[in-house]
């Protein structure tokens, strides 16, 4: 039901309106007679506070605010992919055609091409009994995804009629007879974006998102349908790093949300991901991306809606059986908004100003991820693993957006901004940074990668860790003063982290690494460790064991294609045993 008042406050994105008396919280509405487009987000009476979505400069008391009686809602159907939205999901492209390169308010476009035609292919026959979730059909969306068509949650019935060819996303596909009598169904849906899609049941996080990326996958793994954080300052590597985990995670969709970010920054994802090659397809990374543009040129306000919109989105892909992997760049400028919304509402702040609710809205974007299986009579399994970036002001984490974050998600990516400074990229932290998921992951990593695997992660940590001590001894009394022993431990400590978590995002083959390769690096690095050791307790020199033309080849590894690794492995392994025993030889002559 449809409801009209006028405008009797205006204060930046926030319009209050009076005579609402039959809206509902959450409505959208439309604002004046340019038909801005906003949502109710609180209710005293017939009085509707209004978060507006778009510029309210102009804007006058008096003017009528009309709600559509509806929620705010994403459509969701075969189209997506490819496409680029602003945060309440009008398609950038489609917006241009109507009103040329700057954004005019209240322009109305539908979020699906209406005009596109889709090849149809039916999956149930006339007779079939189907219910919510059920595939009733299937669309050849992209060259690499099959678009899934399912039936509405909540609606279940008989199918009376079934089409196939090529239709447009709002003509009829399938009629079903109902209790309520005959539905007909089209190729796309509406759903609330503020509410998780349902599922049948949600399963253990016990299988990693293999991403490439080595300090990731080795050190801090994230779970397929986990949640990640990474909190860094300004010029850390925030945005490169989520850039590499799109781009090479093991994903089936990607949904990438320019929540607040610079405009350059989603440029720079526009103009790379139709380039990039997806290594597992052969075809355009951009044909399983949905990308959601909310810049932070564009309305404040509209940082919420697009935060909401992506990951409904991305649930709809995980109920296809899909994995979907959705980065928020950043949920800090999404923070931003609720304070500045919370303080022109007048509430009682909360820590550093921002709403005492703040903790709460974050878990409930966060806990929408997950693996689970969908609803549907055959139950597909699916996953939804949500990366989302902090940028603490300074690279303060002790603020209360990391902190709330931080209560919440499983696994945190640190970044630090003297280890981008030294030119170590990604510049995540192995001191700070944690993740909650590697001992789940554990039984998977011993039956598909290696049993050596966990050992050998503990093993890189612990050197890491020692590191770190001993560098506070050799800032007191120097290098000189620690026992060989120590000081190779040194030498290993930096190799694993030049050699290892050192990794060149815009090298050709060093820009992923597989899991099987991440092991012989690893192997490589200890190996000539306890070799080098026992070198030492037999009188060889540290110093000469540090230098040996050996070292090089390991740190080189990374560079190795992948096909060439099982040789490469044999052949420095040979040469690390060869060099160290002609080292023990000439130091006893």
């Amino acid at each position: 039901m449809s409801s009209i008042g006028n405008i009797v406050k205006i204060s930046g994105p926030l319009v209050v309106a009076e005579g609402m008396r039959d809206a509902n919280m959450f409505d959208v509405v439309r604002v004046s007679d340019k038909r801005l487009i906003g949502e109710i987000i609180e209710m005293h009476g017939d009085r509707a506070s209004v978060q507006v979505y778009e510029e309210t400069a102009g804007l006058g008391t008096g003017e009528p605010v009309e709600s559509t009686g509806e929620p705010m809602s994403a459509e969701l159907g075969p189209g997506l992919i490819g496409s680029i939205y602003d945060g309440i999901q009008r398609p950038l492209d489609d917006i241009r055609k109507v009103c040329g390169n700057n954004l005019a308010r209240g322009v109305e476009v539908p979020s699906l091409k209406r005009d596109k035609k889709w090849n149809f292919t039916p999956c149930v026959k006339e007779g079939d009994e189907v219910t919510g979730g059920d595939i009733i059909g299937t669309v050849p969306e992209t060259d690499i995804v099959l678009h899934k068509i399912l039936v509405p949650n909540g609606v279940s019935g008989k199918v009376k009629e079934i089409k196939e060819g090529d239709f447009a996303v709002d003509e009829t596909v399938c009629v079903l007879e109902t209790e309520n009598g005959e539905k007909n169904l089209c190729m796309f849906q509406k759903w609330a974006v503020r509410k998780g899609r349902p599922y049948k049941k949600k399963l253990s996080p016990d299988m990693p998102l293999v991403t490439g990326q080595r300090v990731v996958d080795c050190l801090f793994p994230i779970a397929k349908g986990g949640v990640a954080a990474i909190p860094g300052p300004f010029g850390s590597g925030k945005t490169v790093t989520q850039h590499q985990l799109a781009k090479w995670a093991e994903a089936d969709i990607i949904v990438y949300i320019g929540c607040g970010e610079r405009g350059n920054e989603m440029t720079d994802v526009l103009n790379e991901f139709p380039e990039l090659i997806d290594p597992k397809t052969g075809k355009s990374l951009m044909e399983r991306t949905v990308l959601i543009a909310n810049t932070s040129d564009m309305p404040v306000a509209a940082r919420e809606a697009s935060v909401y919109t992506g990951i409904t989105i991305a649930e709809y892909y995980r109920d296809m059986g899909y994995s979907v992997a959705l980065m928020a760049d950043s949920t800090s400028r999404w923070a931003e908004a609720l304070r500045e919304m919370s303080g022109r509402l007048e509430e009682m702040p909360g820590d550093e100003g921002y709403p005492a609710y703040l903790g709460s809205r974050l878990a409930q974007f966060y806990e929408r991820a997950g693996r689970v299986i969908s609803t549907g009579k055959e139950g597909r399994e699916g996953a939804l693993s949500v990366i989302g970036a902090v940028s603490p002001p300074g690279g303060d984490i002790s603020e209360p957006v990391s902190q709330a974050t931080l209560r919440i998600v499983k696994v945190f990516w640190g970044l630090d901004a003297n280890l981008a400074y030294q030119r170590h990229f990604p510049a995540i932290n192995w001191l700070t940074s944690y993740s909650l998921y590697v001992d789940s992951l554990s039984d998977w990593y011993d039956n598909n990668v290696s049993k050596d695997w966990i050992p050998l992660r503990m093993r890189f940590m612990n050197i890491l860790n020692d590191e770190a001590e001993l560098k506070e001894i050799v800032k007191l009394v120097g290098m000189d003063a620690l026992s060989p022993t120590d000081r190779l431990k040194m030498e290993t400590a930096r190799s694993i982290r030049e050699d290892f978590l050192h990794q060149l995002a815009f090298h050709e083959v060093d820009t992923y690494t597989s899991l099987k390769k991440q092991l012989y690096m690893m192997k490589l690095i200890l190996n000539f460790n306890d070799e080098a050791q026992q070198a030492v307790t037999k009188g060889a020199d540290i110093e000469k064991i540090s230098e040996l033309p050996v070292r090089e080849k390991i740190g080189r590894f990374k560079y190795v294609e992948e096909k060439n690794t099982d040789s490469e492995f044999d052949k420095i392994s040979l040469e690390i045993s060869t060099e160290l025993d002609r080292l023990i030889k000439r130091g006893n002559d």
